[in-house]
């Protein structure tokens, strides 16, 4: 694994302990960190995070994340003792809602094909 990727692991688990534990901010109860991608120069990191809920409970996450950036951030630098901690950029992570829209579509396909094999079967019957 190389060095970056191995410290952006490293960030993910930080974070995902400051959001999860050290943030006592009911809105932040559902939030889980997924992935950390750095910018090329190291300044920057956008935390991708899902949230267990509606879209309301979305919003109200990512809100009080951004409040919470620079406590978080601060902290990081501490725990890593990191000379140059990065800014850090919450982002909805939406992988797992395509995942759970193509599974939805597959689905409707599927119940489709099936109502399509039974007409036909019923037209050859008759």
């Amino acid at each position: 694994m190389h060095r970056t990727e191995r410290f952006t692991d490293t960030l993910r688990e930080e974070i995902a302990q400051i959001v999860g534990y050290e943030l006592e901010d009911p809105r932040l109860n559902t939030v889980t960190v997924t992935d950390v991608r750095l910018s090329s120069d190291k300044r920057a990191a956008r935390v991708y995070v899902t949230v267990a809920g509606d879209e309301a409970k979305h919003k109200s996450a990512l809100n009080a994340l951004k409040h919470a950036a620079p406590y978080v951030r601060k902290q990081l630098g501490l725990s890593l003792n990191l000379p140059r901690t990065p800014e850090l950029y919450f982002v909805r992570d939406r992988v797992e809602e395509q995942g759970e829209r193509v599974d939805q579509l597959l689905t409707e396909i599927e119940q489709a094909r099936e109502r399509q094999y039974s007409s036909a079967k019923r037209k050859d019957e008759g």
